[in-house]
């Protein structure tokens, strides 16, 4: 394939590229409607499969999957281009899909968890190929914001389309839907550019994708206190995800050094700081200013739009055209935002100061989080896009993970009796960890 000149091309939404962007697109948000919608009813799922002690395990099985398939899928997305790996994901991920919606009990249903997550690894890993090899490096911030606003549209509609059709039509045909979408998204994704390479096969790599994901399942189950002995099940998912994290991903990459371990090392603290604080924001509205689930479930939705605006921003405004700095800001804003999110506390701070905050906070991983993707594809020699891909994204699954765990054990110890106080603590923690995000940063 050879790539347009930056002079040749202004727009991702034309010309050649038109039909791929459509389809990024369109994948997007096929994984913001499912994963929106699928939250909203899965307590329904289970109250009618009579399957409330696999709750939690609903939620484990498509991560876990998922590290799998992220861990495993790089050299092979390198070696054969991502267009097998898109195609087949999108059937394994429908598939699973499927197998959920037709469940006819509650491990059923996590079978198909298992399989559509498994799918949506192989779909991140391909797509972020498929931008590295469509469009030209000048393009890809402005892909990326693509991406980010496919989120939006179903974050303001999903959980509550879902909960209507779930009322009116029963909980399996929101998963019956997803089949279709998956497949309109593949007509469109069908012949995206896809170059095949000659990266080898690296050995073992399928054995400890399955420790890191057997860590995160034991993190994630310990972290919802299924059982009397969670906090040696966190501390032995943590242990398995950090050495098999050591050995899937590329050498130094906790080192911090300049290239792609400084892009791991940043990215990594913005998205966990985000995910851990996120975590108890809906808590923190309903215990501290009275806010009824969906108000507070409005709220996160600021973030959402705000996140959106932010990855806009970093593709279109030149003020914001020097990708490391833009980083430094846009951890800066995540830090004051989840910060000023923490007066949700102070009884004399007004809702909308806190609300704003929020939304500060989306704007500042906007910024952040899609310059960070463009970065460590810069950082890929060719032919080695689906390794930095499978990198990026199996570093995000692993810390993440590992930060809303700890976060779950502090909060746990601390529940019964100060419940208000330990979560915004969290919150605050989150806002140290967005900050010193800033450290790497400085050698992107």
């Amino acid at each position: 394939m050879t790539a347009l000149t930056d002079a040749t091309v202004v727009s991702p939404w034309r010309g050649r590229h038109a039909r791929t962007t459509l389809g990024v697109f369109s994948l997007a948000f096929l994984f913001a409607f499912e994963a929106l919608a699928v939250s909203t009813v899965t307590p329904e799922v289970a109250a009618d499969l009579d399957g409330l002690r696999w709750y939690a395990v609903a939620f484990a099985a498509p991560l876990a999957a998922g590290i799998v398939a992220l861990a495993a899928s790089g050299p092979q997305v390198d070696r054969l281009g991502p267009g097998p790996a898109l195609r087949i994901g999108l059937v394994v991920f429908g598939a699973g899909v499927l197998v959920a919606g037709l469940a006819p009990d509650m491990p059923v249903f996590v079978v198909g968890r298992l399989v559509h997550g498994y799918g949506g690894g192989l779909i991140g890993v391909a797509l972020y190929v498929v931008i590295a090899q469509a469009y030209p490096e000048s393009l890809r911030p402005r892909v990326f914001a693509v991406l980010t606003t496919a989120w939006v549209l179903p974050a303001l509609v999903g959980p509550v389309l879902a909960a209507q059709v779930a009322d009116r039509l029963g909980w399996r045909w929101v998963f019956l839907g997803v089949p279709l979408l998956a497949f309109a998204a593949w007509l469109l994704v069908a012949d995206a550019p896809s170059r095949p390479g000659s990266a080898a096969p690296v050995p073992g790599r399928l054995r400890w994708a399955l420790v890191a994901a057997g860590g995160a399942l034991a993190v994630s189950l310990g972290g919802q206190q299924v059982v009397r002995a969670w906090p040696l099940l966190v501390a032995a998912g943590l242990l398995a995800m950090a050495v098999a994290g050591h050995r899937l991903l590329p050498p130094g990459s906790w080192s911090l050094r300049p290239g792609l371990p400084a892009v791991l090392g940043s990215r990594a603290a913005i998205s966990t700081s985000m995910a851990a604080a996120e975590v108890y924001v809906p808590l923190l509205l309903v215990l501290q200013r009275d806010l009824t689930i969906a108000q507070a479930g409005w709220v996160l939705t600021v973030s959402a739009v705000s996140w959106s605006g932010g990855a806009v921003l970093a593709a279109r405004w030149h003020v914001l055209a020097d990708q490391p700095r833009r980083v430094r800001l846009g951890a800066g804003l995540l830090a004051a935002g989840v910060g000023g999110f923490a007066t949700v506390s102070v009884p004399g701070v007004p809702l909308l100061v806190v609300v704003l905050a929020w939304g500060v906070a989306g704007l500042g991983i906007g910024m952040a989080f899609s310059t960070l993707s463009v970065l460590a594809l810069a950082t890929a020699a060719d032919g080695e896009e689906g390794r930095v891909s499978s990198a990026l994204q199996l570093n995000d699954y692993l810390t993440n993970g590992a930060g809303v765990a700890l976060g779950g054990v502090v909060f746990a110890a601390l529940a019964e009796s100060a419940p208000g106080a330990a979560a915004t603590g969290l919150v605050l923690a989150a806002a140290v960890v967005a900050a010193l995000a800033s450290v790497p940063a400085r050698r992107l």
